[in-house]
């Protein structure tokens, strides 16, 4: 039976809160807000997205501490991180995400996103002889849309 978001969201929110502790932290109203900020996030966002999103919501949170935290979240694994290929980074939660890549049009700038064909497993066996552990893996193609193509 598959959880309800709230739940999920609940479910990451200890995961935080474990993380936390464990480097003697703890989940103050300025880390809280950031945290829901992300897991209401629909999509892909950015930090400077969740800065206006705070400033909309009268959330006295600094972008100091946003970046901060997003760094955070990213650590604990609540979230995952995309450059697609531009100077500042996006973001999604992975509570909801099945594994997956992105493609993204370099002229409307539209992300086309396509399953993960465990691609990992075609590297694994070379990189393990190099004595590297993969934990993950991130793919992205750069091109042109069928409507940028016309």
């Amino acid at each position: 039976m598959q959880k309800n978001n709230h739940a999920q969201i609940l479910d990451e929110r200890v995961k935080y809160q474990k993380f936390l502790e464990k480097r003697g932290q703890k989940f103050t109203q300025g880390r809280k807000s950031v945290f829901d900020e992300a897991m209401n996030a629909h999509g892909h966002f950015t930090a400077e997205e969740l800065v206006k999103k705070c400033k909309q919501k009268k959330r006295k949170v600094s972008r100091a501490t946003i970046y901060r935290n997003l760094h955070d979240l990213l650590e604990a694994g609540i979230i995952r991180e995309t450059a697609y290929g531009e100077k500042h980074h996006h973001f999604e939660h992975i509570y909801d995400e099945k594994r997956h890549h992105h493609a993204r049009c370099i002229k409307c700038h539209d992300v086309l996103e396509f399953p993960d064909l465990n691609e990992d497993i075609i590297y694994q066996p070379f990189l393990a002889k190099k004595g590297f552990t993969i934990l993950g893996h991130e793919m992205h193609f750069y091109g042109l849309c069928s409507k940028c193509q016309q």
